[in-house]
C-alpha cells in the first residue's frame, strides 16, 4: 500500500508533483491547513503531512494523527509545530533551513536601501506626479554602523553583505565566538552596546520566549536617535506599538518590516496621521499574489519545495504505508524517542542550534550520551559546517543528522 501525504497548505503544482513522481499518494488540500477541526477529523488517514505556515501542528492534531510519521515544514522556522509532542510520537519533522538563506539576506539589504533613501515615499509622491527631490535626500549607506542581532545562517549573509558595501558591522547572538566573529570581519558587542552604537538595526532571529519583543519600549529607547530598524524574521520580535510611538516623536528614523505581523503593523501605521507617516515613513512590504513566501525570490523558493519534498517523498517511499512504517520508521522513530529529537528535522536539517541557551545544548549532549551515541559516532555526517557550536556544551557531537551540515566546532 502506497504512503499516504497530505498537503494542507499552498504549494507549487511542481513541489506537490514530486510525491507523484516517487510513487506516494498526495491528497492536496491547500486550504485546509485553516480549519483545525476539519484537519483534526482526516489526518489520521495519513502517513505524512507537508506544510508551510498556515496549517498549526498542535499536540491535539498529533494525537489524532495515529499514523503520521512524517511532518514536512517548507521553510525555515517551525515554530508552528509542537516539537515536544512530535518527539514524544516518534514523528519526524524536517525543514529546509538553508532554503532562503540568501535571499533573504538579500530582502534586508534591499529594505535598508529603501529605509536609508525613503523608496516608499517618494514612490508614492512620483507616482502623484510630483517631483520632491529636496524632500527626500536619505542618507548614505556607506561608513554607517549596521547592528545585527542574531549571526547565525541568515545574519552571517547580511553581515556578509554589509562589509561589501563598507559598513561597520556589529553583531549580538550569544552563541557567536570571538573566533567566528573575527573570522566574520564583525565586531560582537553585547545588545546595549549595538543598540546605542548603531545607525542601522537588522533582526535575524526566531521568536522563542527570550527573543520575544527583543526591541520592546525600554530597548528602543536605548538607540541612537535616527536609528533604522529592518525586520525579515518573525512578528513579535519588536514591539510595533512602541516603535509607532518613536517613529512618531522622531526617534527612530524609518523600520522596514516583511514578517507574519505585516497585518498589525500596518493598522498601527495606518492610525498614523498623514503627516507623522510622511516622515519619516514606514516600509510596507507587501507580499501577496507572489510565489514566494516572506522574503523569498521565485527560484529561491522553488529550490526551498523542491528540497524539502524530494526528502519527504524518499523518506515515505522508504517507510512504506500503512501502521508501523517499515525499518526507517522504526529506527528514527526509535532514535527519536531515545534522545527526545523526533521532531528537530531528523533527515531535513534541523532548526539553527544557535537558538537555543547553553542548558539545553547541554541537556541535547546529555540525551545524546545516555543514548549511547558518543561524540563523532555518526560517521559521514560531521562537517562543522556550523562553526563554533560545538565549544564545552557539545564537544564534538559529530554533527547531527542528515540535512544538517554538522555541529563540530571548526578545527
Amino acid at each position: 500500500m502506497a504512503p499516504r501525504v497530505l498537503v494542507s497548505d499552498e504549494l507549487s503544482e511542481t513541489a506537490v508533483q514530486i510525491f507523484r513522481d516517487r510513487g506516494v499518494e498526495v491528497d492536496f488540500q491547500p486550504k485546509l491547513g485553516k480549519d483545525k477541526d476539519k484537519l483534526a477529523e482526516i489526518i489520521g488517514n495519513y502517513d505524512g503531512l507537508a506544510i508551510r505556515s498556515a496549517t498549526k501542528v498542535t499536540e491535539k492534531l498529533i494525537n489524532a494523527a495515529t499514523n503520521l510519521k512524517v511532518v514536512g515544514r517548507a521553510g525555515i522556522g517551525v515554530d508552528n509545530v509542537d516539537i515536544p509532542a512530535a518527539s514524544r510520537r516518534g514523528i519526524i519533522v524536517m525543514n529546509t533551513p538553508f532554503g532562503n538563506s540568501i535571499t533573504t539576506a538579500e530582502h534586508a539589504i534591499a529594505l535598508m536601501f529603501a529605509v536609508a533613501r525613503q523608496l516608499p515615499a517618494a514612490d508614492g509622491s512620483t507616482q502623484a506626479g510630483k517631483w520632491e527631490k529636496s524632500r527626500f535626500m536619505g542618507v548614505e549607506i556607506t561608513g554607517k554602523t549596521l547592528g545585527v542581532i542574531g549571526a547565525g545562517n541568515i545574519g552571517s549573509i547580511v553581515c556578509a553583505r554589509a562589509l561589501g558595501l563598507k559598513m561597520h558591522v556589529l553583531a549580538y547572538d550569544p552563541f557567536l565566538s570571538a573566533e567566528r566573529a573575527q573570522e566574520m570581519g564583525v565586531t560582537k558587542v553585547e545588545l546595549d552596546e549595538l543598540l546605542s552604537r548603531s545607525d542601522f538595526i537588522t533582526l535575524h532571529v526566531p521568536l522563542t520566549d527570550k527573543t520575544r519583543n527583543i526591541l520592546d519600549k525600554e530597548a528602543i529607547a536605548k538607540t541612537k536617535q535616527g536609528v533604522r530598524i529592518i525586520n525579515c524574521a518573525r512578528g513579535g520580535l519588536v514591539d510595533e506599538a512602541a516603535l509607532a510611538e518613536a517613529i512618531k516623536s522622531g526617534h527612530v528614523a524609518g523600520a522596514g518590516f516583511d514578517d507574519k505581523a505585516i497585518k498589525r503593523q500596518i493598522a498601527i501605521i495606518s492610525s498614523m496621521t498623514k503627516a507623522e507617516r510622511a516622515n519619516p515613513d514606514i516600509l510596507k512590504h507587501s507580499r501577496k499574489k507572489r510565489i514566494a513566501a516572506g522574503s523569498g525570490t521565485d527560484a529561491a523558493e522553488i529550490n526551498k519545495l523542491l528540497k524539502m519534498h524530494r526528502g519527504m517523498a524518499d523518506m515515505m517511499k522508504a517507510m512504506g504505508g500503512g501502521k508501523g512504517g517499515g525499518m526507517m520508521k522504526q529506527m528514527m522513530g526509535g532514535l527519536a524517542n531515545k534522545m527526545g529529537l523526533g521532531g528537530l528535522g531528523m533527515g531535513g536539517g534541523m532548526p539553527d542550534l544557535s537558538s537555543m541557551d547553553p542548558k539545553q545544548l547541554e541537556a541535547l549532549a546529555k540525551q545524546a550520551e545516555a543514548a549511547g551515541i558518543k561524540p563523532g559516532s555518526l560517521p559521514g555526517l560531521g562537517g562543522g559546517g556550523l562553526p563554533g557550536l560545538g565549544g564545552p556544551k557539545l564537544p564534538g557531537l559529530g554533527g547531527g543528522f542528515p540535512g544538517l551540515p554538522g555541529l563540530s566546532k571548526k578545527k
